[in-house]
């Protein structure tokens, strides 16, 4: 019994040391010791391990104002990879990162969300990339940015008409088919936790991801971590009504702000007005409106000025620090931005006016990196993600240090 109370305690001891040099390092050995309360000669013996492990190297050395420097240690960014993908109705984008979130690999595929076999096609498509490699034998997990309600259960229970997924238990499936940790979020969160991670949310503890195109959502990060609402719903901004009796939505309602503003609802209303022909979208659309077609411009204005008035009515309930604006629809912003700003200074509560709102340039890899983050979050933050998945994730880490 003493036997396996010491053996639990050097895990413990060995899996918060290993949590706090992947989220804090390069850091020195004092300061874990500081940090986790433990003794100099348990920091010791723990970092030893997890340097014959491959997990930890000395990283640095620390200035000193006199005396030996202190040794820093951080950890060995290709120990273990983590996989991000974004789904998209008809394509997905993925990366392959190291543990200090650098990309390695990047891919994308041609995908049919709305295809019965949709999953098993979607598990065909990771299993080689979810394999061990010669450069890293451990792949943590995989983190899925999907566009709908992800829930906050075990099993990652996915509703998005945008994909034609109705209460489908992405998790749990793909983790059957591809033996690995499955962590799945909506896919505006993931790109705010690139942001919040990697981007201008760094400076910042509040802020907002919008994201206009094939629809529009919301990321919300508050206190520096994503607000997912009691549900996994919160972010739906799309289906926000903003008109009376106004335009079908595809989420079955009429009224949408998605179903005004979205770049489908753009080119529905060139069509019924003759600005686009049979077969032309939304490419084409832009190019009209960059040659001064009148009609297409006046489009674009109106979907400006509704969404910047909707940006505003955010800010007045949210008080974010920064409204960062991305998407696919960006590509228009051009013939958006006058109008945005109009609508947004109308409708904002005069005290928050000096809220920034920035353009985010679109990159699906940066919403793949925010789903790849998921997983590296789980690992090394403790109360980030308490689902079995997340759990899984820390315990394939600590079981290469263990082994």
């Amino acid at each position: 019994m003493q036997k396996a109370s010491t053996h639990l305690v050097r895990d413990l001891n060995r899996s918060a040391v290993l949590r706090l040099i992947g989220r804090e390092g390069p850091i020195s050995r004092a300061d874990i010791a500081r940090r986790l309360a433990l003794s100099p000669a348990t920091v010791t013996a723990v970092t030893r391990r997890l340097i014959e492990a491959g997990l930890v190297d000395v990283v640095d050395q620390a200035p000193s104002s006199g005396g030996r420097p202190a040794i820093l240690l951080g950890l060995v960014g290709g120990a273990a990879h983590a996989l991000g993908v974004k789904v998209a109705s008809d394509h997905l984008v993925g990366v392959r990162v190291d543990l200090d979130a650098e990309v390695i690999e990047r891919f994308e595929y041609p995908f049919e969300a709305a295809h019965p076999a949709a999953l098993e096609r979607l598990a065909q498509i990771l299993r080689p990339h979810a394999q061990p490699r010669a450069e890293s034998p451990l792949i943590l997990g995989i983190g899925l940015g999907v566009p709908g309600v992800v829930d906050g259960g075990d099993h990652s229970v996915v509703s998005s008409p945008m994909l034609g997924w109705h209460s489908l238990a992405v998790g749990a499936l793909l983790e059957e088919q591809l033996c690995v940790p499955v962590l799945v979020e909506n896919d505006v969160n993931t790109l705010a936790v690139a942001g919040r991670l990697y981007g201008r949310g760094r400076d910042v503890e509040h802020f907002l991801t919008v994201t206009i195109g094939r629809g529009v959502g919301l990321g919300i990060i508050v206190g520096g971590d994503v607000y997912r609402g009691a549900h996994g719903g919160a972010g739906e901004f799309g289906h926000v009504s903003v008109v009376e009796d106004g335009p079908l939505c595809e989420c079955g309602k009429h009224g949408c702000l998605e179903a005004l503003v979205a770049d489908p609802a753009l080119v529905a209303r060139a069509m019924r007005e003759g600005v686009l022909r049979s077969g032309e979208g939304i490419d084409r659309l832009r190019e009209l409106a960059e040659a001064n077609d009148l009609r297409a411009a006046r489009i674009f204005a109106d979907a400006g000025a509704i969404l910047g008035r909707a940006v505003a009515g955010l800010v007045n309930v949210l008080s974010p620090q920064l409204v960062l604006i991305s998407g696919e629809g960006t590509q228009a912003w051009p013939y958006l931005v006058a109008a945005f700003n109009r609508g947004l200074a109308d409708a904002v509560f005069p005290p928050l006016r000096e809220v920034a709102v920035e353009l985010e340039p679109w990159d699906d890899g940066k919403w793949a990196l925010g789903a790849a983050a998921l997983v590296l979050r789980a690992t090394f933050v403790t109360g980030v993600d308490q689902q079995s998945s997340g759990r899984s994730v820390r315990a394939r880490l600590e079981s290469a240090a263990a082994s």
